[in-house]
């Protein structure tokens, strides 16, 4: 597992990452503070404090750095 810090500040930036997130297979939770959601779960994500930066965990070992380079732009 591979963990990375993102933003996700607004409407738009939380449509562009689930669109990405939703084209692997694999497991991704995104954590604030104690609460985690599936990162594939639009309503999931705006039950968090997006205000703050993100955990992203990426469980699927082999796509993750193809999946970090595609969210570069979220990735603090």
């Amino acid at each position: 597992m591979k963990s990375v810090n993102i933003v996700l500040n607004t409407i738009d930036k939380v449509k562009g990452f689930v669109n990405i997130i939703s084209t692997f297979d694999g497991d991704f939770d995104l954590a604030s503070d104690r609460y985690v959601v599936d990162a594939k779960s639009i309503m999931g994500i705006f039950s968090l404090d997006l205000s703050k930066k993100l955990r992203l965990d990426i469980h699927d070992a082999a796509e993750a750095d193809k999946v970090i380079d595609l969210l570069k732009d979220y990735i603090v």
